[in-house]
């Protein structure tokens, strides 16, 4: 199999050919069809996130075909059309996983980190957290949904039922998120990079009703604000944003330090919150609202051998929607 490999934290993927191992009985292979490219794949070959298996094929919002299944790989049958997602593994004993917090397991194995991920044209995951694809996207279409939606929508219910909600940063999750609210009946106001014209007519094309810069005060009080750009400074700006009992929510794996700020814009029963990973309770509700309303997902397709551009167009916020490999 032909795999883009990452061995050492920053420093290019190589294009490796890699031999096939056998199955183990609980998992499934897949070819792959379209993997998007994710901020959190940026923050693993950066070294910003520690200990991952080296060498590893990243990628973690993978859409493919079962070719073989192990002999207790559940319902999946061979040639179903799948999504693998971040999580990849929980011991399903510990207090988090009896408690129905997988997504906190510390055993917790991630794709694309701990585990081989769909940085290639084949891939191997565990059935118990891989997941049917509605039909009504194509593969690249459906590719992001696999992290930039699932995280997008764990933390639009982290934030809870906020009328007016702002989101800083506008990039694969958001672009998901504010479509996602707007089906809720949600107000949504994007905030970008200072002077980005382009990402402002972005958000307001993919259903925000303002869009600003990120350090502009909000033109209404918010309810709540989530963060998906990994900028700690714009912990305490969306804390001024939002009214007294509203939450600030960081969607992201890693952030930036967050500067000290005055417990006044704290008081007022205003909280602080993370999401972290995702549970695979996160991935049916989110794909079967995908099935039921078909959201505009916005990608730019890289050859997989061009990972190393899309990672670094990533890093550099040329991106709107999603990056996404294809094989």
């Amino acid at each position: 199999m032909r795999a883009l490999v990452l061995d050492e934290p920053r420093t290019p993927l190589s294009e490796r050919r890699l031999d096939r191992r056998p199955l183990q009985a609980s998992e499934v292979r897949v070819r792959v069809a379209a993997c998007a490219v994710c901020r959190t794949d940026l923050h693993v070959v950066d070294g910003e996130l520690p200990d991952p298996k080296l060498p590893i094929v990243p990628g973690h919002e993978i859409v493919g075909h079962v070719v073989e299944r192990g002999s207790d790989a559940g319902q999946l049958a061979v040639g179903e059309r799948v999504g693998i997602p971040w999580l990849g593994w929980t011991c399903g004993v510990c207090e988090s996983c009896r408690r129905g917090e997988e997504n906190l397991c510390p055993r917790a194995r991630f794709t694309g980190y701990q585990i081989d991920g769909g940085y290639a044209d084949e891939t191997i995951a565990d059935a118990r957290f891989v997941f049917p694809l509605p039909d009504n996207y194509d593969d690249r279409e459906a590719a992001p949904l696999l992290c930039a939606g699932l995280i997008g929508w764990r933390a639009l219910q982290a934030a809870g039922p906020a009328a007016t909600l702002g989101l800083y940063g506008f990039g694969a999750a958001a672009h998901l998120a504010v479509q996602a609210a707007r089906h809720r009946g949600q107000r949504v106001f994007g905030f970008v990079r200072p002077g980005d014209e382009d990402g402002k007519t972005f958000a307001r094309t993919m259903g925000a009703e303002w869009a600003g810069d990120s350090d502009a005060p909000s033109p209404v009080p918010l309810d709540a604000a989530i963060i998906f750009a990994p900028a700690g400074e714009l912990v305490p700006t969306a804390l001024r944003a939002v009214r007294p009992g509203g939450r600030v929510v960081c969607g992201g794996i890693h952030m930036s330090d967050i500067p000290s700020f005055p417990y006044a814009i704290l008081w007022g029963e205003r909280s602080v919150a993370s999401v972290a990973n995702l549970t695979r309770r996160d991935a049916e509700e989110f794909l079967a609202l995908a099935r039921a309303t078909k959201f505009r997902v916005e990608t730019t397709r890289y050859p997989l051998i061009e990972a190393n551009q899309a990672l670094f167009d990533l890093r550099r916020g040329a991106v709107r929607g999603a990056a996404v490999l294809v094989p």
